[in-house]
């Protein structure tokens, strides 16, 4: 699970071509979520937060951290499913826009190759190094 989490952050941290598998995205949220929640409760610990947000310092230096990094996943799993990196802005239409680009990160990726590269479950494995391959 971290493998995941490590791949995408550190090795991939601004790869915006190829495509990205579900299960690379929903890793790589999953582990976000966790360790938000971890910073969240540091600053609470430590006496960091803004009142009366449960979130300070820490949660924001590691939101700054992982936001290129979570650009590029999303993007690279738009690509998956044969959308421009750009439908990321689908987001900002009030109230359909997040449940449109919701659904396009939970849909099977488009089957073969596509515009955006090869298909990352072609080969049947779930090998870590072929995230972010073009």
């Amino acid at each position: 699970m971290f493998n995941w989490y490590k791949k995408v952050v550190f090795e991939n941290y601004a790869n915006f071509n190829g495509r990205a598998r579900r299960s690379e995205y929903w890793w790589f949220v999953l582990m976000n979520i966790i360790f938000a929640v971890i910073a969240a409760v540091i600053d609470g610990m430590l006496g960091t937060n803004f009142e009366p947000l449960p979130y300070g310092y820490v949660y924001f230096a590691y939101a700054l951290a992982v936001l290129i990094p979570g650009l590029a996943v999303a993007i690279r799993r738009l690509h998956d499913t044969g959308k421009s990196g750009w439908f990321v802005l689908i987001a900002l239409v009030p109230l359909i826009g997040g449940i449109w680009l919701l659904v396009l990160l939970c849909s099977n990726g488009v089957q073969g190759e596509n515009e955006y590269g090869p298909d990352p479950k072609a080969d049947g494995s779930e090998d870590i190094s072929q995230i972010g391959v073009e």
